[in-house]
């Protein structure tokens, strides 16, 4: 199939364009002018009416034997002064006493249209086929000097000799239109002339075809790609720059200093000479970055294009590796410690020790109880008692006491806060307190939470060491731990982070007694700015 040439759709386009808004403003003003036209005549048609109601002959003809004898001339004198198609003048039961056809004289008028001045006494226009033909009528009531309605004028005006002037200035409009044509069709030729000079003689289709390859590179490339012309203005940015360093979707015609600082793109463009595999950290995210200097055929530097990958996913695959390996190891240690208990209780019951048996199921039976009760019984959010459910068993095998609060009360939580989000707020902060009580004297873990008022609360309590002075201001900064491990220092940042994008807040303290507590405070209710900025993003 042969392609339509730019030059041709922009001569059609424009054309068909400037067609359809004349025929368009044409129709409209031809609308309006004849519905202004219709409302001017109207006014005429019943102030004529009103003023030949008023007439003393008039109203005094109707008390003679002869009415149609004195109205008839008098009728018809006004309605060539005045270029009306008709003068009807009738009585009380519409019988005609003027009538620009003098053989109806006599008959009783046609239209319908009557009642509101016979019966109500009211001034109107009105539009109706009467004898002649569809008109716009005035209509006017005749009074006696009793206040009664003894008769009615009629003035029309023909609605066929409305629409031959409004026909006459439609063809005025339309000489106009087709000059205004014949002009956008000139124009359309010289614009798509000079467009095919600018685009170097390229189709549509091919400039096109450029732009879906360039995006889908671009688009399918992980890392981050920002380039810049010789001005350090920024012409190109991919989805991934902008999600990995958190950057407005704005970006055309700015400096890349003003979006992203100290990126040194300004010293390839100086030296020219790429730059590879740079760890720096921008807009506080580590990033490896290389530089490429853009020259021309003259070999000029006529831009720079860097890529910049996130270290964290590295780091953060690594812990998430190191999390997995844990989770195994804790689950064979669970399951040891069951055996053996099975092994015990096995064992007693093969020795018919019963009453030992059965206090050792009792035993255990009581220590998981009560808590289970508060849990099922308190926590009406599905998700929170699974989350609950393996942490307890996490610190059973660790032999560590996971206590429930008794004053702990939690509704289902609302749609609006992401359940991916809370199981990663309190695995988090649940496995940070777990971890923290392992090696001390006093191993002890509780849980408290509660929806009463406009938020919901969580709180994990330790018996750990607490948070010292130095730590408590870098407790929430990504990558810092107090632990001398590599990889840690994740789970807090991403506890703040998640906690922010929810709109809420995270604070800590230590206890008198020892140990650290976490207030997770997360809105029940959605603000309305809250609400825009979601839509928005």
């Amino acid at each position: 199939m042969k392609r339509i040439s730019l030059q041709t759709k922009i001569s059609v386009l424009i054309t068909g364009l400037l067609l359809f808004i004349t025929i368009l403003l044409t129709t409209s003003f031809s609308y309006i002018d004849l519905k202004q036209t219709e409302k001017e005549i109207g006014v005429r048609a019943l102030q004529i009416a009103s003023t030949i109601s008023l007439m003393p002959t008039i109203r005094s003809a109707f008390s003679t034997s002869n009415p149609e004898e004195v109205i008839q001339p008098i009728a018809k004198e006004i309605q060539e002064f005045v270029d009306a198609e008709f003068i009807v003048i009738g009585n009380a039961d519409s019988i005609r006493y003027a009538h620009p056809d003098e053989e109806k004289i006599g008959k009783k008028m046609v239209g319908g249209d009557n009642d509101k001045a016979l019966i109500n006494g009211e001034y109107y226009t009105s539009k109706a086929d009467g004898s002649l033909g569809p008109s716009l009528r005035g209509k006017a009531p005749i009074f006696d000097d009793d206040g009664n309605v003894i008769g009615i004028v009629s003035v029309g005006f023909m609605v066929e000799d409305i629409r031959s002037i409004i026909f006459r200035q439609v063809l005025k409009m339309s000489g106009a239109a087709l000059v205004v044509l014949l002009l956008g069709l000139v124009g359309g030729v010289l614009l798509a002339r000079n467009i095919r000079k600018e685009t170097f003689g390229l189709e549509p289709h091919q400039i096109a075809s450029l732009y879906r390859d360039r995006s889908a590179i671009l688009s399918s490339i992980k890392e981050g790609i920002i380039a810049i012309d010789k001005d350090g203005n920024i012409n190109m940015m991919n989805e991934s720059a902008q999600k990995l360093l958190k950057l407005p979707k704005k970006y055309t015609f700015k400096k890349i200093e003003d979006i992203v600082p100290d990126t040194k793109m300004y010293d390839v463009l100086t030296s020219g000479e790429p730059m590879r595999d740079d760890e720096m950290v921008l807009n506080n995210i580590p990033v490896i970055v290389n530089r490429t200097p853009i020259k021309g055929k003259d070999g000029k530097v006529e831009g720079v294009v860097a890529s910049f990958r996130d270290k964290t996913e590295i780091n953060e695959m690594l812990a998430t590796l190191s999390e997995i390996r844990r989770y195994s190891e804790d689950l064979r240690a669970q399951t040891h410690e069951y055996t053996n208990k099975l092994y015990v209780l096995s064992g007693l019951l093969q020795l018919e020790y019963y009453e030992e048996a059965i206090a050792l199921i009792q035993r255990e039976s009581e220590m998981h109880g009560s808590q289970h009760k508060v849990l099922l019984d308190q926590v009406k959010d599905k998700t929170v008692q699974a989350i609950l459910l393996g942490k307890i068993s996490k610190a059973s095998e660790k032999k560590i006491k996971f206590s429930i609060d008794p004053n702990t009360f939690l509704h289902e939580i609302p749609e609006h806060i992401d359940m991916g989000k809370v199981i990663t707020i309190l695995g988090n902060l649940l496995d940070n307190a777990i971890e923290a009580v392992q090696f001390t004297d006093v191993k002890q873990v509780t849980f408290f939470a509660t929806d009463v008022g406009e938020d919901i609360i969580f709180e994990v309590a330790d018996s750990g060491s607490g948070i010292g002075d130095e730590d408590s201001m870098r407790v929430f900064e990504r990558g810092y731990s107090t632990k001398e491990m590599e990889y840690r220092g994740f789970g807090l940042s991403i506890v703040k982070d998640t906690v922010t994008e929810l709109g809420g807040a995270i604070e800590f303290h230590n206890q008198a007694s020892g140990g650290a507590v976490f207030s997770v405070f997360l809105p029940k209710v959605i603000k309305d700015e809250e609400k825009a900025g979601r839509k928005i993003s």
